[in-house]
């Protein structure tokens, strides 16, 4: 069973997580990550183990991902 892990990430808006959207879904399945754009940090969590894949897909969209210890 995965385990989710957070990134800080400076996703800030319902047009950034549009953008990232199909990167992620590609990534990592679509329903296996969310944006909190609510949260000062735009958490985005994601039900994977691979932390690398996620921060080079993020990364990929244009946006940065840190991942929260």
């Amino acid at each position: 069973m995965n385990q989710s892990i957070q990134f800080k990430t400076n996703i800030k808006c319902g047009g950034c997580v549009a953008t990232v959207t199909p990167f992620l879904n590609e990534a990592v399945g679509e329903g296996n990550w969310k944006v909190d754009i609510q949260n000062p940090d735009k958490v985005l969590t994601v039900d994977t183990v691979d932390a690398v894949l996620v921060k080079q897909t993020v990364e990929k969209a244009g946006y940065k991902a840190e991942q929260l210890a």
